[in-house]
């Protein structure tokens, strides 16, 4: 292992393998991305459409690793206090309240101690001794702000508390980071990161995918359904189906009994993989069914 390197893994068919047992089948790029990420301690940002495994991934790794998973979920507004860590403030009260006899500096000191400090995420994930993930998710849909508060983690892996110090992390954690890219991202976030994009997958990875979690599905509808789904994603809709999505349309085919894909089956069960009605609407026009 590099140093501040994680060392979850030992080589790139060691990803691969054990990332498989969990059920997630990763590609030799992503392999080769996450291994190299683990061994030089780099967090790592991966961009992608919606529902191709960006989150699945950093799942996958926490439970092979055996880590504490530590999730920021990013949204519009969130701000340092949730991010970072905040002040009980509640508690903060009681105890100066209880302390009226008190001067001033010595309830300041009191309250600002550890017994009133809650960690958020960012805090939490580098605090502890055992092996963790922290997962930053949807960072694009955050403000730009928040990118702030990340590079001090993501430089140093640190956090400093102004009134307890900085606290610094005396295990790295397995950094990352999620984007749907709706908006772009500072190239001073993006230097500190390993970048690794995640489109949907190539059919023949799609149909081991669907075979995995839908082990009763014959072969030739598995082709067939991955067939159809990489068919709609060719198409300019509003939403594209996404992995999960036709392991949905899988499952759903499997409980119909359906021995293959029709038009009626097609028509009847496209809201599972098309959530808009002009989807729909356009997936029937122009779809040809295998």
């Amino acid at each position: 292992m590099s140093d501040g390197g994680t060392g979850f893994f030992d080589s790139v068919d060691d990803v691969i393998d054990r990332l498989a047992e969990t059920g997630y089948l990763a590609s030799t790029a992503v392999a080769t991305t996450v291994f190299l990420a683990d061994q030089l301690g780099k967090p790592l940002l991966v961009e992608g459409p919606a529902g191709v495994g960006k989150t699945e991934l950093a799942n996958a790794v926490a439970e092979v690793a055996e880590a504490r998973l530590v999730r920021l979920q990013c949204y519009e507004g969130i701000d340092e206090s949730r991010a970072r860590y905040e002040w009980n403030h509640a508690k903060q009260l009681l105890r100066i309240t209880a302390g009226r006899d008190e001067t001033w500096d010595e309830a300041r000191t009191d309250i600002f101690g550890e017994e009133f400090l809650l960690p958020r995420p960012l805090l939490s994930a580098i605090r502890g001794d055992e092996p963790t993930v922290l997962l930053v998710d949807e960072t694009d849909k955050a403000d730009v702000e928040v990118e702030g508060l990340l590079l001090e983690v993501l430089s140093d892996f640190q956090v400093t508390v102004p009134e307890l110090g900085t606290v610094r992390a005396s295990r790295r954690p397995f950094v990352v980071l999620t984007s749907n890219a709706t908006r772009e991202l500072s190239e001073a976030l993006r230097r500190r990161c390993l970048f690794l994009h995640i489109d949907f997958p190539e059919a023949d990875l799609e149909q081991r995918i669907v075979r995995l979690k839908v082990p009763g599905l014959d072969d030739a509808l598995t082709a067939s359904v991955v067939e159809v789904v990489g068919a709609l994603r060719e198409m300019r809709l509003r939403k594209s189906p996404s992995v999960s999505e036709t392991i949905d349309w899988a499952r759903t085919l499997l409980a119909l009994g359906a021995e293959g894909l029709d038009e009626d089956v097609v028509r009847d069960s496209l809201g599972v993989v098309l959530k808009h009605q002009e989807d729909v609407r356009a997936a029937v026009e122009k779809l040809v069914v295998p």
